[in-house]
């Protein structure tokens, strides 16, 4: 039973590493011509942006945890994350691995008394189920995928014309990029 919140309460669950990506990298189409330009986000002014366009009081940023990223990590809470860091796997290619997707779910469960409404920012399918529960429970405000070309088609349902759920952060470049 879900205790009485009387004032809106949004809280926004973040998994950074698909955010990074899906704003970072360049997206080329089946000719080889790039469709989308990729650039560097202003994690400050995102969170700004969070608790400016959708009232989010509190932000949970998902974050594979790698040593040596102290500095990072210290700077992301600065700016007014929560940061939830989840192990890696250093795989043999020297690449890490840090799966964030079942932290996410969990702690939005975790949390699912202290919001009225939850954003959810990736574009990845596996938080469909989160993001459709959410919307039966009257508990969901939009998911924030991070451009229009590269979220799974799972989320499709969500993307209906006159059906206001899913927002991107790729259009946003002018306001959230990183200068220096």
């Amino acid at each position: 039973m879900s205790k009485n919140i009387s004032k809106k309460i949004n809280y926004a669950f973040i998994d950074s590493n698909n955010l990074y990506l899906g704003v970072s990298g360049d997206i080329f189409n089946k000719d080889g011509k790039k469709i989308y330009s990729g650039w560097k986000l202003n994690y400050k002014k995102f969170r700004i942006y969070l608790r400016d366009k959708y009232k989010v009081e509190k932000a949970f940023l998902f974050v594979g945890f790698v040593a040596g990223n102290q500095s990072m990590h210290t700077k992301l809470q600065e700016d007014g994350y929560i940061c939830v860091f989840k192990s890696t796997l250093e795989l043999g290619t020297g690449k890490v691995k840090g799966n964030v997707d079942a932290e996410m779910v969990l702690h939005s469960m975790i949390q699912y008394e202290n919001y009225n409404a939850a954003v959810i920012v990736s574009g990845d399918g596996d938080f469909y189920c989160l993001a459709e529960y959410l919307i039966n429970q009257n508990k969901f405000k939009k998911i924030l995928a991070p451009n229009k070309f590269s979220y799974s088609s799972l989320l499709n349902k969500f993307s209906l014309p006159n059906n206001n759920v899913i927002d991107f952060v790729g259009p946003l470049r002018n306001k959230l990029e990183y200068k220096k």
